[in-house]
């Protein structure tokens, strides 16, 4: 078996609605980070950060505009944007020598929070862009499922594996 190495991103697109191809961005993808609690009492030598299972911090994204553009703009209005980002990683099989390519692709619902216009400078670039809060996310890497966070319908999902399924079981959903 020979040894498959990710090298880099090759390149990627911007798609609104999963059809319509945006402009040129680049993105900040959402950290993904738990919501803790400090536990600690009898029984426990000290303090431990416990995280809540299939629960979030805030999830942010921003896209980064070389100009202001209509489609920046347009993903101001106060409703819910599909995102996607499709990708291109280049992995080095260093077995036999060959690069190859493995498709990455991120699905994002996600609600605008902050739109910045740039500046304006002779040419130069405006650096405008836009900062939304992810309501849901899919991540798929080589073409498999590998991640999934839907806040409002309780689910959270690592390789196919549902860890809120039993939290909904138990709260009657």
């Amino acid at each position: 078996m020979s040894n498959q190495i990710p090298e880099r991103l090759i390149n990627y697109k911007v798609y609104k609605d999963g059809v319509t191809p945006l402009g040129v961005a680049t993105v900040e993808l959402p950290d993904i980070e738990s919501m803790t609690d400090t536990v600690t009492g009898a029984g426990i030598a000290g303090e431990i950060d416990s995280p809540t299972l299939g629960h979030f911090s805030s999830m942010g994204l921003t896209l980064n505009w070389r100009t202001l553009t209509g489609d920046g703009t347009s993903l101001a209005a106060p409703q819910s944007h599909h995102l996607e980002f499709r990708g291109s990683i280049q992995v080095n099989d260093a077995g036999n020598g060959v690069l190859k390519t493995m498709p990455v692709r991120v699905v994002t619902k996600c609600t605008p929070k902050r739109i910045g216009l740039g500046s304006l400078e002779a040419a130069a670039a405006m650096d405008s862009s836009n900062e939304f809060e992810v309501t849901y996310m899919k991540v798929f890497v080589g073409g498999v499922e590998r991640l999934e966070i839907d806040k409002y319908n309780f689910v959270f999902k690592v390789n196919g594996v549902d860890h809120l399924a039993p939290v909904r079981k138990d709260l009657g959903m």
